[in-house]
């Protein structure tokens, strides 16, 4: 997909999060390879009883090598209209549409509908979620309204491809989801301690990213108390991300043994715990994939999966860590083997499965939807 004209539709830039930092990411390959790209970004994205975090914003100024406006309302009609009508006006080749929330579907596959009836562009869905993990009534009329504008697919999970299917016969392929590798490079570990006070003689187990109940928080710091890991004096686990939930069902399980951060993690924050790091865990109860995964291969870390989703297709059991069963007993087990193991047990494998996870191949699966 080269010397064409691409808008990106989907969160950027000043809202925050990892769809902001994918579709930004994405951008930039897209230059890389010779396109000329911009951003259409929402002046309004979720109303803040809905959303529960404590800010959707990130502080400071936006990149300067992209071009990102601020255009979609996603509960203005005449606000859809009007975005439509201004981007099929300027005729792009490729409109790539990012979707993960039915909440989305009447703007995004409204303004999508507009831009298609200049006969020209060519709409294309970037599907991360199709059914939601926290499902409501409607959201399969909304999905399907959404699916129903765009003229192709492209998917980070093979999991997700499979929903597409039961829905349409449009075009659709599965691209990995690409290595985050916007956060900077992997330090020292004993650097990364010091920066944020940890005890150099410790390990550290890590869970990254915004706190939900379907990420599995509670299952993880019910290892934790696990006899045998409990018995591990030099091992601790730190929670660093926003509770998107009452924190209070969580304070029962939590102990000295678990150092959480209860905040939105800084982009120029991000190497430092994962640098720390021994292992990355996701005790997810549900997934298609993870963006998490991805930067612990970026910072080549090992991982802790547990069997849902896309999760064991990113991280192959007893490679690049370890798949267990979502369960408090299997996650013990497995934090236990991964200690068990000589230290960098994993660290070639992680790298040669890093080069197939490049925005490059990502981009040239995406240019096959043409």
């Amino acid at each position: 997909m080269t010397h064409q004209k691409i808008v990106i539709i989907g969160p950027a830039h000043p809202i925050r999060g990892g769809l902001a930092a994918f579709n930004e990411r994405l951008a930039r390959q897209l230059a890389a390879q010779g396109n000329e790209v911009s951003i259409h970004t929402f002046t309004f994205q979720y109303p803040e009883f809905m959303f529960p975090g404590k800010t959707q914003y990130t502080k400071g100024p936006g990149p300067a090598d992209l071009r990102i406006h601020r255009t979609v309302h996603s509960l203005n009609p005449l606000n859809w209209r009007a975005t439509g009508l201004r981007i099929r006006k300027e005729r792009p080749d490729v409109v790539i549409i990012a979707y993960w929330l039915p909440l989305m579907a009447m703007s995004l596959g409204s303004i999508a509908r507009y831009i298609r009836k200049n006969g020209h562009t060519r709409i294309i869905g970037l599907v991360h979620n199709l059914i939601p993990h926290e499902k409501r009534p409607g959201d399969a009329l909304l999905t399907r309204y959404f699916v129903n504008s765009c003229h192709a697919f492209i998917t980070l999970s093979k999991e997700v491809l499979a929903d597409i299917r039961k829905l349409t016969d449009k075009p659709a392929v599965f691209s990995p989801h690409p290595v985050y590798d916007s956060f900077g490079d992997a330090l020292p570990a004993t650097a990364a301690k010091q920066h944020l006070g940890l005890d150099a003689n410790k390990r550290y187990l890590l869970f990254f990213g915004f706190i939900r109940a379907y990420k599995g928080l509670d299952l993880l710091l019910e290892a934790m108390r696990d006899e045998r890991i409990q018995a591990m004096t030099n091992l601790e686990l730190i929670v660093a991300g926003e509770f998107y939930e009452d924190r209070k069902k969580y304070e029962p399980l939590l102990s000295d043994r678990v150092k959480v951060i209860s905040d939105f993690i800084p982009d120029g924050e991000v190497k430092y715990y994962f640098s720390a790091a021994d292992l990355i865990v996701q005790p997810y109860r549900t997934a298609t994939q993870s963006g998490i995964s991805q930067m612990a291969y970026h910072f080549e870390k090992p991982m802790l999966v547990t069997a849902v989703g896309g999760l064991p297709e990113i991280v192959p059991d007893g490679k690049a860590g370890y798949v267990v069963p979502p369960d408090p007993k299997a996650i013990a087990d497995g934090i236990l083997r991964f200690l068990a193991q000589p230290p960098g047990v994993f660290d070639a494998f992680i790298r040669e499965q890093k080069q197939l996870y490049s925005w490059e191949h990502f981009v040239n699966t995406l240019g096959t939807l043409q």
